[in-house]
C-alpha cells in the first residue's frame, strides 16, 4: 500500500507528511501503536489516506459516464467490511458505519472536486487513472488496515475520553488538509467514538 499518494505534496507541509507517514506505516502494518502514540490517530490517519484517495476516485470518474453515487459498489465495500469484522471481534454494526461514513466523505471529495474543475478547468488533472485496475484496489486494502485499525482502537473508541483524543487526533492529521478534504475528514470521523448502551 502506498503512504502517500503523489498530490500529496500540494497541501502537506514537511512536519505534517512525517507525522501522516509514522501513522499509516503502524496502522497498515497492524503493529500497535508506539509508546506515547494513540491509536486513535492511526485509525484518523488512514481515514486521510482514504479521503485523498477520493481525488483518484473523482479523477477517474470525472467528464465520463461513471457516476458519483455508485449503490452497486458501496453495498460491496460495506459487504466486505462485514466479512473482515467479525473474525477481528470487531462489532459488525460499528464497521458497517463507519465505512458508510467513509463512502460519504469520499462522496464530499468527489462533488467538491468536480465543482472546483468545473469552475477552474486550468486545475482538472492531466491523467485519468483506472478505478478498475488501480484506485479499487487500493481502496481495498485501505479497507483491510482500518478494519485491523478498528480492532486495536475497540477498546480507545469507547472509552469516557475518545471525543477528547480523536479530537487532538483530527487536528494533527488535518492540519495539512485544505478545507474540502478537512470537511470530509469530519464525516469520516463522525461515528470512530461508541457511546455505550445506559445501563
Amino acid at each position: 500500500m502506498r503512504r502517500y499518494r503523489k498530490g500529496w505534496p500540494r497541501v502537506v507541509g514537511a512536519l505534517a507528511t512525517t507525522l501522516l507517514v509514522g501513522l499509516l506505516t503502524a496502522a497498515c502494518s497492524g503493529q500497535p501503536a508506539a509508546p506515547g502514540q494513540d491509536p486513535l490517530g492511526g485509525l484518523a490517519a488512514l481515514a486521510v489516506h482514504r479521503i485523498m484517495t477520493g481525488d483518484e476516485v473523482a479523477s477517474a470518474k470525472f467528464g465520463s459516464t461513471s457516476p458519483i453515487d455508485d449503490p452497486v459498489r458501496e453495498q460491496a465495500v460495506l459487504r466486505a467490511a462485514g466479512a473482515e469484522s467479525a473474525p477481528l471481534g470487531v462489532d459488525p454494526t460499528e464497521a458497517a458505519q463507519f465505512f458508510r461514513d467513509q463512502i460519504e466523505a469520499s462522496k464530499v471529495v468527489q462533488r467538491g472536486l468536480y465543482q472546483r474543475w468545473s469552475t477552474h478547468p486550468e486545475q482538472r488533472p492531466a491523467g485519468r487513472p483506472d478505478l478498475g485496475k488501480q484506485v479499487r484496489p487500493e481502496l481495498d486494502q485501505l479497507t483491510t488496515a482500518i478494519m485491523k485499525q478498528l480492532q486495536a482502537t475497540n477498546s480507545e473508541r469507547r472509552a469516557a475520553d475518545c471525543d477528547a483524543r480523536l479530537t487532538k487526533a483530527r487536528t494533527e492529521v488535518a492540519e495539512p488538509l485544505d478545507q474540502l478534504h478537512r470537511d470530509a475528514l469530519g464525516v469520516a470521523l463522525r461515528s470512530v467514538c461508541v457511546v455505550p448502551a445506559a445501563q
